[in-house]
């Protein structure tokens, strides 16, 4: 029956943008959650001041190094695709912050693509299944 093919690839297709929507949310959460933790760094070196810091940071996951971080008035920031520029460190913030509400953004935007995107597949599994019935009790009245 065509009708119920085409549906089923309807079906499929809306199934496909549901996992482009969900990894794109998923995309963009990580992406929230790396601009809040280095707005915190960035803030906890604004507030410091003028002192230095002894801290230990990651190279791998197992070892540690330690550091002296001397005040700062710049910082680098890792755009991406080979690209690290230097920012003062308002500036990198500003940077960071537009970046984090257009994230924000594309969050919203996934999740209410994915509240469509469900509602439009229980759509179609509820035709698809009219359908059927409706072959089923066709087949039934002309068999008896």
């Amino acid at each position: 029956m065509r009708l119920s093919s085409d549906l089923c690839k309807t079906d499929s297709k809306y199934r496909f943008m549901e996992s482009n929507a969900n990894q794109r949310k998923t995309n963009m959460s990580g992406k929230l959650v790396e601009f809040e933790e280095t707005l915190q760094v960035l803030a906890s070196l604004v507030s410091r001041g003028d002192l230095t810091v002894d801290s230990s940071f990651e190279l791998s996951d197992t070892l540690y190094a330690k550091a002296t971080i001397p005040p700062v008035e710049r910082v680098h920031l890792w755009l991406g695709a080979n690209v690290m520029l230097s920012y003062e460190i308002m500036e990198a913030q500003q940077l960071l912050q537009d970046k984090q509400r257009t994230a924000s953004q594309g969050y919203a935007n996934a999740l209410d693509d994915l509240d469509w995107l469900r509602e439009q597949i229980t759509v179609t599994e509820v035709n698809i299944a009219r359908v059927y019935n409706w072959d089923v009790k066709a087949r039934r009245s002309s068999q008896g």
